[in-house]
């Protein structure tokens, strides 16, 4: 007996993992926001590299799932099987997503200890 199985791909997914990729990313832009205002109005004692904590992690984690939802929803929709989907896309997204939290904590380390001037990207450029 032969039983014919069609596919179809997992667009809901894709726009899901699309979604909330970039809701997180609003909530990760306001937390920033807030944390870089509170930080400088109080001028605490607590570096701005560690004051990133779970206000900016939980959306930061969202991005991450978004992201890797939707790299593997993008491959199924191209053909690809779903284990191997997931075996390309979550390490992608752990490594990409860890480079870029590295790069936060250094951003925000340079913007302590020289202010929004340590961050003029037009100096560059000319």
């Amino acid at each position: 007996m032969y039983y014919y199985y069609t596919y179809t791909p997992p667009y809901f997914l894709f726009i899901a993992g699309l979604l909330s990729g970039v809701l997180s990313g609003f909530a990760f832009n306001e937390s920033l926001k807030q944390l870089v205002k509170d930080w400088t109005q109080n001028r605490s004692s607590r570096t701005l590299a560690n004051m990133r904590g779970v206000r900016l992690f939980i959306p930061f984690l969202g991005i991450a799932g978004g992201i890797c939802l939707f790299l593997t929803s993008g491959l199924e929709i191209f053909g690809f099987p779903p284990p191997f989907t997931f075996i390309v896309a979550f390490p992608l997204t752990v490594i990409t997503c860890g480079l870029i939290w590295r790069q936060l904590g250094q951003i925000l380390m340079q913007l302590e200890k020289g202010g929004s001037k340590a961050l003029d990207l037009d100096s560059f450029w000319g």
